[in-house]
C-alpha cells in the first residue's frame, strides 16, 4: 500500500512539474511576444486618454499639378455614371512623382472630377483632378507622432496587415494572462495575499464603472 500511494504521489508531482513547465514555457513565450505591443498599447492608452493635451496642431501641405496630355486623354469626361475605381497606372504614378501623394486606391470618379481620399495613421490627405483641365490639387496633414500612435491603437486607418497584427498581438495578450492566472493558482497556497490582489483587480474597474460611469 504504502508503495502504491508512493507512486500515485510521484505521478502527481510528476504530472504538476509538467504542466507548470508548459505553463512557464507558454508564459514566457507569450510574454515576448507582447512585450512591445503591451509598451506600445499601455503608452497611447495614456496619450489617448489626454489626446488634447498631448496632440500637436495639424500640418498642412497643399500642392498643384497640371497632368500631362497624354495622360490627360486617360481622365478625360465620358458618359459613365458616377463610380469609385482605382486612377489608371500611369496616372497614379505620375501623381505620386508630381505631389508626393500615394496615387493608389478607390477614387470617386464623377462627371467632372476624380477625387482620390488618402486617409492614414497621423494624418490626412486627398488628390483632386479636374477631369476637363487636368488640374491636379493635394492637401496632406499630419498631427504628429503622438495621434499617429493613438492611431495605430485604435487601428483607424492602418490597413489589413496591421489589424491581423492586432488579432495575433491579443492572442499572445490573451494567452499572458491566462498563464499568469494559472501560474497564480499553482503558486496561491505559498503566496496567501494572490486572490485578495486579484479580487482587488477585478471589483477595483467594476466600483469605479458602476459609481463614476453613467
Amino acid at each position: 500500500m504504502h508503495g502504491t500511494a508512493r507512486i500515485q504521489q510521484q505521478k502527481k508531482k510528476s504530472a504538476k512539474s509538467f504542466w507548470l513547465k508548459q505553463l512557464h514555457s507558454w508564459h514566457w513565450i507569450s510574454s515576448a511576444v507582447s512585450l512591445i505591443g503591451l509598451l506600445l498599447f499601455a503608452f497611447t492608452g495614456i496619450t489617448l486618454n489626454h489626446a488634447a493635451d498631448v496632440e500637436g496642431s495639424p500640418q498642412t501641405i497643399e500642392k498643384s499639378a497640371t497632368l500631362p496630355a497624354d495622360l490627360r486623354r486617360l481622365v478625360t469626361p465620358d458618359d459613365a455614371p458616377d463610380a469609385k475605381k482605382p486612377l489608371p497606372a500611369p496616372v497614379a504614378a505620375w501623381v505620386e512623382k508630381a505631389v508626393g501623394q500615394r496615387g493608389t486606391g478607390e477614387a470617386e470618379w464623377t462627371a467632372d472630377e476624380i477625387y482620390l481620399a488618402l486617409p492614414r495613421p497621423g494624418g490626412d490627405g486627398w488628390v483632386s483632378i479636374d477631369r476637363n483641365d487636368g488640374a491636379v490639387t493635394s492637401e496632406a496633414t499630419s498631427r504628429g507622432w503622438v495621434s499617429y500612435l493613438n492611431d495605430l491603437h485604435k487601428g483607424r486607418n492602418t490597413g489589413t496587415v496591421w489589424k491581423w497584427f492586432i488579432d495575433i498581438f491579443s492572442v499572445a495578450c490573451f494567452l499572458f494572462a491566462l498563464t499568469g492566472l494559472l501560474l497564480l493558482q499553482l503558486h496561491a497556497k505559498k503566496r496567501p495575499s494572490t486572490w485578495p490582489l486579484v479580487a482587488i483587480g477585478l471589483a477595483l474597474p467594476a466600483v469605479l464603472a458602476i459609481i463614476f460611469i453613467h
